[in-house]
């Protein structure tokens, strides 16, 4: 029993750190003041989140940090990372030193590999202590990176409301006293017990608990509005009220043995419209690859066309193909999931650059969208609105990293491949941004932002499980490495589009012909919304594709778990 509530200490940790390291996703609330202190074109400006964006491609290296580091000692790199890099650029904007410009994109870049290090603490973490119910944890404590944002214009609302440039002293300090607080969950971790079947239906009644106070900590952020710096620290206060509740539901729902079989028969039953995800066929399998029951010579030994791999694909003869889109449908498609690929075969299969193209232009370009988020709204003249528009989408982006974890919950009713939910939740991306090309006013703005928001949340949440689905669980740590290099391409191609709009619209500031250009009107992003528009059409394309060729695969594998 006390093994079991020592991991949810460190859940309840993990999302602490989630909650308060999202620091990317405030960049658009300083991004004016760093424009203006450095004297930045939008196309420089683009290339301080693009630095950030691309310290992501460094995130192998934390894992390699972990297989030789204690996880403490990877959490505090990772704090003195983000406090190096924005301590600096505080120092700049302040004139207390003075940097060439590449030396503050290389400090931006370092911010980005914090975060990822950050991410990976948490994962490994989640990993650890909860193997059989991890996809249930993971999406659960990186749905609070969503919140981030919204965390951080509390704060900066609180202590220092006239100053954007105190986000950069927030960003530096706070992932720091956070990570101290979260030292000692992690320092009392319980060893690592196999999972048991009684242990996994013990955790699910917690995990639906856990999930709705997440719901409500969203829900109370999102509808509640400071109006001063009083009601900001009184909100603040709530919401850290609420992120410690994590630390003691767990105890509190620890029920006898007789109490939680009441409990999980009345989530589990027949009967009932909503079901947790039995873990019971995947905790024995675990336990069955564990004893090597499975040879590898399966894996391995060549096969002829048209017999059936019993992991994963169906090589089907080019005699037997069909012409047009059957053929696109059905060649080389997955025959069941999980099947693992190496990196290799990876980049050789038409279903991880459909994914890749669904990511890219999905996800990837509702990042880039919220980088503008200052931009944008000092264009239509909306500039108290920023930090509104920051709320708003971390808020959205929260709900939709949670909806990430909802197939899990609903798998025994629903029969949907995952990949279906990714294409379905990308639907309102191109949507958002015709309708921001179509009207500039604050209400569609929100709406926008908002819509958004809960698209890329949901992709960003659920990405690691549909590339585990696809290719393999044993490789993700690779595999989705090598997904996620879409990010920072992504920013460098999204953000100089719109860069380039926003400088060919503007001119000089009012100080003198060597200021910042300054963009004001609805043509600033007029056309950018447009490419962006047709461009989030492409994966949406993408995500259906890839859903029809999935979907016979994911029903086998559901049809085999009955």
């Amino acid at each position: 029993m006390e093994n079991n509530s020592r991991k949810w200490m460190v859940l309840a940790a993990t999302i602490f750190i989630q909650a308060f390291t999202g620091t990317n996703f405030d960049f658009s609330a300083y991004s004016c003041v760093l424009k203006y202190a450095l004297g930045l074109s939008q196309v420089q400006l683009n290339y301080l989140a693009t630095a950030s964006d691309f310290g992501k491609a460094l995130g192998w290296c934390s894992g390699l940090a972990l297989q030789r580091l204690p996880v403490w000692v990877v959490l505090f790199i990772s704090a003195f990372m983000g406090f190096l890099g924005y301590g600096l650029q505080w120092l700049v904007v302040h004139n207390v030193i003075s940097l060439p410009y590449f030396v503050v994109v290389l400090l931006c870049f370092m911010d980005g590999v914090s975060i990822c290090w950050f991410n990976t603490v948490c994962f490994v973490l989640c990993s650890r202590n909860f193997p059989s119910s991890r996809p249930l944890a993971l999406a659960l404590s990186v749905s609070f990176n969503g919140l981030s944002a919204a965390l951080y214009n509390l704060m900066a609302d609180a202590l220092n409301p006239s100053s954007r440039a105190f986000y950069l002293v927030l960003n530096a300090l706070v992932p720091i006293l956070i990570s101290v607080f979260a030292l000692f969950p992690i320092l009392c971790q319980s060893p690592e017990d196999p999972p048991t079947v009684d242990s996994v239906k013990r955790d699910q009644p917690i995990f639906i608990a856990l999930n709705i106070l997440a719901v409500i900590t969203g829900l109370y952020l999102l509808l509640l509005h400071s109006t001063n710096s009083f009601s900001s620290c009184m909100i603040l206060f709530g919401t850290i009220c609420l992120l410690i509740l994590n630390f003691g539901i767990p105890h509190f729902l620890t029920p006898s043995r007789g109490v939680h079989n009441t409990i999980y028969s009345m989530f589990n039953g027949k009967s009932s419209g909503f079901t947790l995800p039995d873990t019971t066929e995947d905790l024995d399998l675990q336990q069955e690859l564990l004893k090597g029951e499975h040879a590898s010579s399966d894996l391995t030994s060549p096969r002829k066309y048209g017999e059936r791999s019993p992991y994963g694909y169906l090589e089907e003869d080019s005699r037997t193909s069909q012409r047009g889109c059957d053929s696109l449908l059905g060649k080389d498609r997955l025959f069941s999931i999980n099947e693992e690929h190496k990196p290799h075969a990876l980049v050789r299969s038409l279903d991880f650059w459909l994914y890749y193209a669904a990511y890219f232009c999905g996800g990837t370009i509702g990042l880039v969208y919220s980088n503008n988020l200052g931009q944008i709204s000092e264009s239509l003249g909306l500039n108290s609105m920023t930090t509104t528009l920051i709320t708003l989408y971390s808020s959205f982006s929260f709900f939709g990293r949670l909806l990430a974890a909802g197939p899990d919950f609903i798998k025994n009713k629903v029969c949907f491949a995952r990949t279906g939910w990714m294409a379905i939740m990308l639907l309102p991306t191109p949507l958002a941004f015709f309708l921001l090309a179509s009207s500039s006013s604050a209400m569609v703005l929100k709406l926008g932002t908002s819509l958004i928001g809960l698209s890329s949340g949901f992709l960003f949440a659920g990405a690691v499980s549909i590339t585990s689905e696809l290719f393999g669980p044993n490789s993700v740590g690779v595999n989705h490495n090598i997904l996620i290099t879409n990010i920072p391409i992504g920013s460098l191609v999204y953000g100089f589009l719109a860069a380039t709009v926003y400088d060919g619209n503007g001119s000089p500031g009012l100080v003198s012909t060597s200021s910042p250009i300054v963009c004001i009107g609805k043509e600033c992003y007029f056309t950018t919304f447009l490419w962006w528009g047709f461009i989030a059409i492409l994966g949406v394309a993408s995500s259906f594709l890839l859903f029809f060729r999935t979907r016979h695969a994911y029903y086998r594998y559901e049809q085999n778990q009955m």
